[in-house]
């Protein structure tokens, strides 16, 4: 070898040695960090007519703007209280979009339980607010999810109470039930049939107004033409309660025939103060929606299994009337 060759070789091997040097000196990045996204969460609801969907949809995007750096949001409703058919292809949508967790509350406690089997099968983290999901539909399909909500019962009982104080032993009255294949308008009108029965008073009718404000009209109005001396109607949820009201005052029995409802929306709220509506229940809905976010979100964290997920999160529930601050 030359003399000219040997000198290349020598600055080839010091340049190498400076790149080496060079690269080992240089912070490690690793693909993960540069790559890593935040969880993407589905909020899928029922009913975006209703009042109290639509505050638990503010609710959760609320708490994804004060926390936009932890996990992104999708937000889902159907169109009434039993379009469960659209409310499936949702779940099977959010199945495609790939989303982390999903967070339901489910227009029927049995007929989403096998496309959530679906998504909890895709590795999405699942949890049950609002209304709960039917145990024995669940152990069919050998799938765990935990429920965030409140004792639907307890709640309908204590504006149920409130209610007896205001009416004797023998009263009629009647039960204006949600969609009656789910679980908390049955809890709802059980607890209202424990509050009744503890008072003595007679449950002259027990019909579905579909969690419905026009249906609601329609059941209502009817209890009042099949009894005339009813004097309470007992709604599960506000949305019936206002259809109640139009009826009893259709029927000229303002003043005459009590109503309660059951979620503190704000159509409720002139109600409560001129009397035409003696009593409902706040149950926190879109704090329900935080709450179910911040298990799923929990679960992901902590690299949790749906199988290792269980139990009950109980939310709180609160009777208000015309004098609750």
């Amino acid at each position: 070898m030359n003399t000219v060759n040997a000198r290349m070789c020598r600055r080839t091997r010091l340049k190498l040695i400076a790149a080496t040097i060079l690269v080992c000196a240089l912070p490690a990045i690793s693909p993960p960090a540069m790559a890593q996204t935040k969880p993407k969460v589905a909020l899928v609801m029922k009913s975006l007519a209703n009042e109290f969907f639509l505050n638990m949809e503010t609710g959760a995007k609320d708490n994804q703007k004060a926390n936009a750096s932890k996990y992104d949001l999708i937000v889902n409703g159907i169109k009434d209280e039993t379009d469960t058919s659209n409310q499936i292809k949702i779940v099977e949508q959010m199945i495609i979009a790939k989303v982390n967790g999903m967070v339901i509350a489910p227009a029927d406690s049995k007929a989403l339980v096998p496309v959530i089997k679906k998504a909890i099968d895709a590795g999405i983290i699942v949890v049950n607010i609002d209304n709960k999901l039917d145990d024995g539909a669940l152990k069919e399909k050998g799938i765990v999810v935990p429920f965030v909500g409140p004792d639907n019962r307890m709640g309908a009982k204590l504006v149920g109470d409130y209610l007896g104080k205001q009416i004797k032993r023998g009263d009629k009255v009647g039960i204006i039930e949600g969609v009656s294949s789910t679980f908390n308008a049955q809890q709802r009108t059980a607890g209202f049939q424990d509050a009744m029965k503890a008072v003595g008073a007679n449950v002259v009718s027990v019909q579905s107004g579909q969690w419905e404000l026009d249906p609601g009209n329609k059941v209502a109005a009817a209890m009042l033409n099949a009894h005339p001396d009813i004097k309470a109607l007992l709604a599960g949820n506000d949305n019936m309660a206002l259809g109640a009201v139009a009826a009893v005052r259709a029927a000229g029995k303002t003043g005459k025939v009590l109503v309660v409802g059951y979620d503190n929306i704000n159509a409720i709220k002139p109600m409560l103060k001129d009397g035409r509506v003696l009593g409902t229940v706040d149950q926190f809905g879109s704090q329900q929606a935080v709450f179910g976010i911040e298990t799923v979100l929990k679960a992901i964290a902590d690299k949790k299994s749906q199988s290792s997920l269980s139990g009950v999160v109980e939310t709180k529930v609160q009777l208000v009337t015309k004098d609750t601050k």
